[in-house]
């Protein structure tokens, strides 16, 4: 009865944990301490981190330059490939538009002396239909006629096919356009050929 009582009384292993002895710090934990909630940085720390600051800044700033530079670059060549393509447009419209001229000053002068009256006047009109389907497919194009009398004359538009004297009209002007020119843009597709007052 003893050894039971015994046994009952005696501390387990597995519950009891040995008291640490005084001069061991195997379980101690360290902390780092701040001072007033602020952590301390060394100068030498500090002066690093300036100096990598001012180098990523002056980076950036490179980067940022280059990147703007590009960008105008990028969009200068677009303007001029636009520019070149309308440009080319205009060029190859033209020359297919050149073709279709002499038909059109045929039908200018048939409509002249057009008759009123009559089987002519039937045909007639049937030829001005034509003439004003014809134009409106070079107006849709943005084909211009240089068409206008009585303004100074100019090289760069007109083509003299003579000189006259005129007291109607002031001396440089255009008396009649001859044959119609034609502009795309600023591009003369043919000038007009005009009469011109002296």
């Amino acid at each position: 009865m003893e050894e039971k009582e015994k046994k009952h009384t005696t501390p387990s292993s597995h519950t009891a944990k040995p008291a640490a002895a005084k001069g061991d710090k195997s379980h101690e934990t360290h902390i780092p301490v701040k001072d007033g909630g602020k952590a301390k940085i060394d100068a030498g720390q500090l002066e690093a981190v300036q100096v990598e600051l001012e180098k990523v800044t002056v980076q950036s700033a490179a980067n940022l330059e280059g990147w703007q530079r590009e960008r105008a670059e990028f969009a200068n060549f677009k303007r001029r490939i636009d520019r070149e393509q309308l440009l080319q447009r205009q060029y190859l419209t033209g020359e297919v538009i050149k073709k279709y001229l002499v038909i059109l000053d045929d039908l200018d002068l048939a409509l002249k002396n057009q008759p009123k009256e009559g089987e002519g006047a039937a045909w007639a009109e049937g030829i001005a239909l034509i003439s004003r389907k014809l134009q409106n497919i070079l107006d849709s194009e943005g084909v211009e006629r240089i068409s206008d009398a009585n303004i100074p004359f100019d090289p760069n538009l007109h083509e003299a096919i003579s000189s006259e004297e005129n007291p109607a009209f002031e001396s440089g002007h255009i008396i009649e356009v001859v044959r119609q020119g034609y502009k795309l843009g600023d591009r003369i597709l043919r000038p007009a050929m005009v009469r011109v007052a002296r």
